[in-house]
């Protein structure tokens, strides 16, 4: 109907939230949007990472091309990609990506002189910029540890005496559409969230070992059986797989209809997995401040459209068609 509006306004609850990892509903909208906004998370946030490295001196064991892929892998603190501009599209540098307002600068230089094996990792790395620094993984629980490695950051090469590396790397913004060492995130999933229900009647009408043989079928612990009532209970709805083995078993044991598990389509939990470069509350915040302007660029796109129906050639002629 003319004047209708089908606008939805989609909803996103916590659950749970740490520095690299996000559980969270999204409700009232539809698949089209959550995958949407999974790719935008996987592919468009865009990061920081090495992206040129000039090495001065490598007597290493690994030649330098392959040393300048794993330091392009190393995940780098990225919280000021957003307001950082693209290389290509830097003006102060002329897009030659080696400019401050467009790139971040490193020295790496190490020589190992003992006989002793020596670690070379992105601790050793050495930045321009004091907000772009490598990702520390370390587990705050170990750094009172004996272990004197387990704060030396990700490894890059190992030396032994007399080897040397010095080189110069720039890090560059980028998206992990064009390359996968700028993508922020490990893993982004999400599920349809399951509606289950059981059957009473016919519940009450199997045995107890009857109970307990459905409720083992289920490959992950949905249900469970109360040892008071001894009713079987739904303990964990978003446990279920889509695997139907419950649905398969009840039929086994002629009571088809004994549960009926549907996907609400107009609700998902998600999972986010941060590599480290952008906290997953950020992640997920950059993720529909780009998908809101991706968004935009449609909508102007059939304003222009409907402008082109409306002047003919005269629309185009104006904006310079």
């Amino acid at each position: 109907m003319e004047g209708v509006s089908y606008a939805r306004m989609p909803r996103v609850k916590i659950r749970e939230l740490k520095d690299d990892y996000a559980k969270f509903e999204l409700r009232d909208t539809d698949a089209s949007i959550a995958n949407a906004l999974r790719r935008v998370m996987i592919a468009e946030v865009p990061t920081i990472a090495i992206d040129l490295v000039e090495i001065e001196t490598n007597s290493s064991v690994l030649n330098d091309e392959f040393l300048a892929h794993r330091l392009g892998l190393i995940p780098l603190t990225s919280e000021r990609a957003m307001s950082m501009r693209f290389s290509r599209d830097c003006d102060a540098c002329d897009g030659d990506g080696q400019c401050e307002f467009c790139s971040v600068e490193f020295h790496l230089r190490v020589k190992c002189m003992t006989d002793q094996t020596l670690d070379v990792t992105s601790k050793d790395l050495i930045s321009s910029d004091h907000t772009v620094t490598p990702v520390d993984f370390n587990d705050s629980s170990l750094i009172e540890s004996s272990d004197v490695n387990t704060n030396r950051g990700i490894i890059i090469v190992k030396l032994r005496r007399g080897q040397e590396l010095k080189l110069r790397a720039i890090a560059r913004k980028g998206i992990g559409k064009d390359h996968a060492k700028w993508s922020p995130a490990a893993t982004v999933t999400f599920m349809y969230e399951p509606e289950i229900h059981i059957n009473e009647d016919l519940m009450e009408s199997l045995t107890l070992e009857e109970k307990k043989e459905w409720v083992e079928s289920s490959p992950t612990r949905v249900f469970d059986i109360d040892p008071v009532t001894q009713e079987v209970l739904v303990v964990d709805p978003e446990a279920y797989t889509y695997d139907d083995e419950v649905i398969k078993k009840a039929e086994a044991m002629g009571k088809p209809g004994l549960v009926e598990i549907n996907a609400k389509q107009d609700s998902f939990i998600f999972t986010v997995e941060s590599t480290g470069a952008v906290k997953a509350s950020q992640l997920l915040l950059n993720a529909i401040e780009i998908l809101k302007t991706k968004l935009d660029a449609v909508r102007l796109s059939e304003d222009t459209v409907e402008a082109d129906d409306q002047f003919g050639e005269l629309g185009a002629h104006l904006r310079g068609g």
